[in-house]
């Protein structure tokens, strides 16, 4: 529903829920469409529009609700001060609402009787409490400042992305040991990850990620017995992972990028629940083993950038059905890029991994949503939270791969993310490479790639980030369909022998580039051409020759056959003079 809310609604008098969430109202919406709602009970209003919710300061709602809940609204700068009269509350939620206000005293002593608090994505500045009855708090993407409080009823606490300083409590698992969710990435956290956390026998998501820990990841991880995510990325944290993290029997995803773990990956044998493992910018090292491509076979998100990697990629990976995240780029791999990529069926549909928390709960969408993987597309680095199940990345760039470019990747249809760039690679670039319909983005520049650029590759509509620079290319550039767009001479920079727009080396003969190029197809192509000529008058000689003699050839042997065919003739000739005759003699008639 769009335009503005009409102010008749404040005439329902024995209205007792006004739920107007997901729709795009526009305009002003005040406290006069509020104020005959004696008996209104729960509110919700929210806009994808710019809409303001203006009350005076004074105002006294004439309701006592128990549920209200105001999306995407500006209804700041100030903290709503009318909330002090709502006596009954369970339920607020205010997000995106423009508050940039402390949250006052008064709200606090509230807070009692609140279920579940939502004030993210706001301005909130200030300190929090250190007691509160809430079970549900998302203070999310404000600016609040000082320690992590420690609430003792709490069940799920969002604070991430807020000021908050110091280190975690040492006592947090004793107090607050109800909690299933925490979440206080994206502060300035510091000090070791405390021991206690693993007391929480019921967490099922624990995201640290964003901040300054350091030390090692604590050994005894096993009593964490529901624990599904596990998110310790971008941190300082060092030390070897602890075998203990795979005796987790319900972990799905797994991150610890961005820190200064080392050691090889023994400690993964056993995690076969994995959805998602993303191991990237640390110093892993030693081979990938085979057994990961069999043990771990739900793995569906796989990122290993930036280690020390060395050996080959595994043929095993292969057996990742459910793989459309492939991410070793920045390693030391050697050997061929394996063939058998092209079965990971994983690439040829949009897969959509059950990743939301092993238990159902009543609660606001976004638990579902607070997972993130950093991925580099189009040339630039993207932080992926929502949209990370549609998204197709296969990223070995910057190792010591050699041999050709398997025709087999042509196979992974709903591919958009290609990048192969500073390897050994040789070769062609493979023709059916045009059949990948969905890729955005092809690297494979700094290579030792030769020939022409496929005219195939004129057919990749969605392709809209190109390198190919630094290889021994050839011939003229495409100019067709989708290479009309590619106008910036970097894309093919350090390739000598490649000619045409945009580059400035014009091609010396006009050529059709989708049929020759220069190093030698023009050759084969003429003589297919000259091949072709050849049969086509041959087979049109032989042909003339066998129907003449099928026919004149038993009229000259056959002398009844002939007899018949000049009978037949005169015939023909007699009725075509009568004709003409009756026609003549019926026209001088009529004239």
């Amino acid at each position: 529903m769009n335009g503005s809310i009409p102010t008749s609604l404040g005439r329902l008098t024995e209205l007792t829920k006004l739920q107007l969430f997901h729709n795009s109202w526009k305009g002003l919406l005040s406290q006069n469409h509020l104020q005959g709602l004696a008996k209104l009970r729960v509110f919700s209003v929210s806009s994808d529009t710019t809409s303001i919710f203006y009350v005076t300061h004074e105002w006294v709602p004439p309701f006592s609700l128990l549920a209200i809940q105001i999306s995407n609204y500006m209804l700041g700068p100030k903290f709503p001060t009318w909330l002090r009269n709502q006596k009954e509350l369970s339920s607020i939620v205010l997000t995106n609402v423009s508050i940039s206000d402390t949250i006052p005293d008064w709200f606090w002593k509230l807070s009692m009787q609140i279920d579940i608090l939502d004030l993210s994505h706001n301005q909130l500045v200030g300190v929090v409490p250190n007691s509160s009855g809430i079970s549900f708090v998302d203070l999310s993407f404000n600016c609040l400042e000082g320690t992590i409080p420690l609430w003792p009823n709490v069940m799920f606490l969002f604070l991430n992305n807020n000021l908050f300083s110091g280190a975690i409590p040492s006592t947090i698992g004793s107090v607050m040991s109800s909690l299933v969710v925490l979440n206080l990435s994206g502060n300035s956290l510091n000090g070791t990850i405390p021991l206690s956390i693993f007391k929480l026998k019921v967490l099922t998501g624990l995201f640290l990620s964003d901040n300054h820990l350091s030390g090692q990841i604590p050994i005894h991880l096993e009593d964490l017995r529901a624990l599904g995510s596990v998110d310790l990325s971008q941190n300082n944290l060092s030390g070897h992972v602890p075998e203990s993290m795979c005796s987790l029997s319900f972990l799905y995803w797994l991150s610890l990028s961005g820190n200064n773990l080392s050691g090889e990956l023994s400690w993964l044998k056993n995690c076969r629940s994995l959805y998602t493992l993303d191991l990237g910018d640390n110093k892993f090292s030693g081979n990938i083993p085979g057994w990961l491509g069999e043990n771990l076979s739900l793995l569906s998100k796989l990122r290993m950038r930036a280690n020390l990697f060395t050996g080959d990629i595994p043929q095993q990976l292969c057996h990742l059905s459910d793989l459309h995240i492939l991410d070793l780029a920045h390693n030391y791999f050697t050997g061929s890029i394996p063939r058998c990529l092209g079965n990971l069926s994983g690439f040829n549909h949009f897969t959509s991994s059950n990743t939301a928390f092993p238990f159902p709960f009543a609660f606001p969408s976004q638990l579902i949503y607070i997972h993130q993987m950093d991925l580099v597309v189009k040339g630039r680095q993207f932080g992926y939270t929502i949209t990370l199940e549609l998204v197709n990345v296969i990223d070995l760039s910057s190792n010591n791969l050699s041999g050709e470019i398997p025709e087999e990747i042509a196979n992974l249809s709903d591919l958009g993310t290609l990048n192969l760039s500073r390897n050994q690679l040789t070769g062609k670039i493979p023709k059916k490479i045009g059949e990948l319909r969905w890729l955005e983005t092809l690297d494979l520049s700094s290579n030792h790639l030769s020939g022409s650029i496929p005219s195939t590759m004129s057919s990749l509509t969605s392709l809209s980030h190109l390198n190919l620079s630094y290889n021994n290319l050839s011939g003229s550039i495409p100019s067709t369909n989708q290479f009309q767009t590619f106008n910036d001479p970097s894309i093919y920079e350090g390739n000598p022998e490649l000619c045409g727009l945009p580059l400035s080396t014009k091609c010396s003969i006009a050529t059709n580039v989708d049929a020759k190029d220069k190093d030698g197809k023009k050759k084969v192509d003429n003589k297919e051409d000259e091949y072709d000529e050849f049969w086509f008058y041959l087979s049109t000689g032989v042909g003339f020759i066998v129907g003449f003699w099928v026919v004149c050839g038993t009229l000259v042997l056959k002398r009844s056959w002939r007899r018949a065919y000049f009978r037949y003739l005169d015939e023909v000739k007699d009725r075509l003079f009568a004709v003409i005759a009756v026609n003549v003699a019926h026209f001088q008639r009529t004239t």
